[in-house]
């Protein structure tokens, strides 16, 4: 055999061997001095994940411990690149993104009248629509006829959902009773078309979605153009962890500011109940406590969540079928048990043994 064929075994075996070294490397330690990422219950992980695989209309569930991911699950088909439909808690966002166009300049603040920012549309209105305020749209008190539930395929067939919007009779006086109405948060997206001079999409892609290191995908428009606010978009449930992250951290990317910690803390402020499931609402989020622990949400059709619980450092995201059918509101009730009875104690569990832990 000729000799540079011996030395090429010879090379080829000691790479081999290297290989095989390093491939039985155990993995490294946590940094000396903190504590490895928390982790839920064995029994108790395995108990959740067994009810969640008996839900059919279930599509993904995932949890975060002080900003690690710690679980991940699909179901029924989705995996971790499907694009969720937000439905209403595309609600949540649009209220995110007029933070956002407040801290910057670009909309004076929640008292402002939206006469000043839709003059043309209001031209000759009822004075009393003229004093409706940002912050009565937030909070769904606008007093205005709801475009939403019976009225929402007339609204959404008009030629015009602006102007559709804000010729509802007035049942009610601005700042009254919550009023749900996807109509409020639609002209709170034509507001910031008009007051940022940019598209929702565009604004939201620059001030939210690029510092998360997120996408923000195309979603429906009104036939003005304006994207449709308060339904519709679309997120992976990765993304929409992203966002409930960026509330549990107070505002913050890598050092940067993206919302004010006074807008977090505005928005997420009880300020009126939905008279139907009698939890209470701020700026775009519910508020309500989960197995005794203070939370806020996006919420959204057919069971899309962001669940922000500050006191356990966690986010919980869970995507369902935006589908209507017969097992829609079983599933609700199913999921409410599934978060409330088995995710936050096991999530509150694996909090109290990570503080032991770093103590």
């Amino acid at each position: 055999m000729p000799a540079f064929w011996c030395s090429y075994r010879r090379l080829l075996g000691v790479l081999v061997v290297l290989l095989l070294a390093l491939g039985s490397v155990p993995a490294a330690p946590a940094a000396l001095g903190r504590a490895a990422p928390a982790a839920l219950d064995p029994a108790q992980r395995a108990a959740i994940v067994e009810y969640a695989s008996a839900l059919p209309r279930l599509r993904s569930l995932l949890v975060s411990l002080g900003g690690e991911l710690v679980e991940e699950h699909y179901f029924n088909g989705a995996t971790a690149r499907s694009q969720a439909n937000l439905k209403s808690a595309s609600k949540t966002l649009i209220a995110i993104l007029v933070g956002i166009a407040i801290d910057h300049g670009h909309l004076a603040g929640v008292r402002q009248p939206i006469a000043q920012l839709l003059p043309d549309e209001l031209e000759g209105a009822d004075p009393v629509k003229l004093s409706i305020t940002l912050e009565d749209l937030l909070t769904m008190r606008s007093g205005l006829e709801t475009t939403s539930n019976r009225n929402y395929g007339r609204w959404v067939q008009s030629r015009n959902w602006v102007r559709h919007a804000l010729a509802r009779p007035l049942v009610d006086q601005p700042g009254g009773r919550m009023i749900y109405s996807t109509g409020s948060t639609h002209l709170l997206s034509a507001i910031l078309t008009r007051a940022s001079g940019m598209s929702t999409l565009e604004f939201g892609r620059r001030h939210l979605a690029q510092p998360l290191g997120i996408t923000l995908p195309a979603w429906l428009r009104d036939p003005q153009g304006i994207y449709f606010g308060g339904n519709e978009m679309t997120l992976t449930p990765r993304a929409m962890l992203a966002i409930g992250d960026l509330y549990r951290r107070g505002g913050t990317i890598d050092g940067r500011q993206v919302v004010s910690l006074d807008w977090i803390r505005e928005s997420t402020t009880p300020r009126t109940v939905s008279r139907y499931s009698r939890r209470q609402y701020g700026y775009g989020w519910w508020i309500r406590g989960i197995a005794g622990h203070p939370a806020y949400y996006a919420w959204g059709y057919g069971g899309q969540f962001i669940f922000v619980i500050p006191d356990l450092d966690s986010v919980i995201v869970a995507t369902s079928s935006p589908n209507p059918g017969d097992g829609r509101r079983q599933h609700r009730r199913d999921l409410d048990a599934l978060i409330e009875r088995y995710l936050v104690p096991a999530i509150r569990k694996a909090s109290r043994t990570q503080a032991q832990l770093e103590d």
